[in-house]
């Protein structure tokens, strides 16, 4: 088994080389980008694992979906714009960037810092030779992520403009695989700035963060899937599953009610418990946002079919038109 990872492994950085000498690196020359060159060989790692990331989770979850869905569609034509969003987001085009733009201006900041003989601080120096253990550090990055990352969704949810943008994700009536990243750009954007400033603050390095960010991504891929999946008794409160997460976007559900929603949590439910927004009910309702729905007056709101019109939409929406 090791002999095959380490053949893996080895395919992956001969692809990755050729990648980026035949196509970045000469493009980087010609813009004269050469320093830039340490940053645009992570990306390009980067942006392999996405291909990776993508291919294997439709391998597995497309067939899950046709055996076992939440919900059965006539028509599909609704799910192809998210499929333009996945590869769009998955390839690292926001993420990655916006963590290597913060993580010069955080070295120079923690500089400063040292000159007035202030140390920077890094999560994994809290408890010498335990967190320091790579494994442990990764998961002490990914609770504190998924920390910040709960709060940044009730806000999502609790602030007006930041709603009007962040409305386009669960506007989605047919969830599926591809649904997760049906977001909007500058939605986007402003939670992965400060979750990349967070990142760089704890000490995350590039390649940890890229870690981090594909194994959050790939269980938010499988919470979107059009499932009748839960984990059960005991596996509910641990991880959010699909059924967990469909009751965060089910209408009259998802973004009504005291907390303006609930099931904020990305990957663990605990932050839900602690903070009085879990809803642990059974069952796989209708997903989308009540304004949609046909009223008496006639249509709902629309929030666009296709990616220009849903990001026009969105800025619409976040001004009061």
């Amino acid at each position: 088994m090791s002999e095959i990872v380490a053949w893996a492994v080895q395919v992956f950085a001969s692809v990755q080389s050729w990648l980026f000498m035949s196509v970045v690196e000469p493009v980087l020359f010609r813009l004269d980008g050469a320093g830039v060159m340490e940053q645009a060989y992570d990306g390009t790692e980067f942006f392999l694992l996405g291909l990776l990331q993508i291919a294997v989770l439709y391998v597995i979850l497309r067939p899950l979906e046709s055996w076992k869905p939440a919900e059965r569609w006539a028509d599909r034509r609704d799910v192809g714009v998210d499929i333009f969003y996945t590869f769009l987001h998955r390839l690292g085009l926001f993420s990655l960037a916006l963590f290597f733009m913060l993580d010069p201006l955080i070295d120079d900041f923690t500089a400063q810092l040292r000159l007035h003989g202030i140390a920077n601080f890094n999560l994994d120096d809290v408890w010498p030779g335990v967190t320091s253990i790579p494994l442990v550090a990764f998961c002490l990055y990914l609770v504190v992520l998924d920390f910040v990352n709960y709060w940044v969704h009730r806000g999502q949810h609790s602030f007006r403009w930041w709603w009007a943008l962040h409305s386009l994700h669960h506007s989605q009536r047919q969830m599926s695989l591809w649904a997760d990243d049906r977001n909007h750009l500058l939605d986007d954007l402003l939670r992965d700035a400060i979750l990349a400033l967070i990142a760089v603050a704890i000490g995350v390095q590039p390649g940890q963060f890229v870690l981090l960010l594909i194994a959050t991504r790939s269980i938010e891929t499988l919470q979107h899937a059009n499932l009748r999946l839960s984990f059960g008794r005991w596996g509910e409160p641990l991880v959010v599953s699909p059924r967990f997460h469909r009751r965060h976007h089910a209408i009259g559900d998802g973004h009504e009610g005291v907390h303006r929603g609930c099931n904020f949590a990305v990957l663990f439910p605990i932050w839900d418990v602690l903070f009085g927004t879990s809803n642990f009910e059974e069952g796989y309702p209708a997903t989308g946002i009540r304004d949609q729905l046909d009223s008496e007056a006639g249509q709902g709101r629309d929030y666009g079919r296709g990616f220009w019109g849903q990001q026009w939409l969105g800025l619409r929406r976040m001004i009061g038109r």
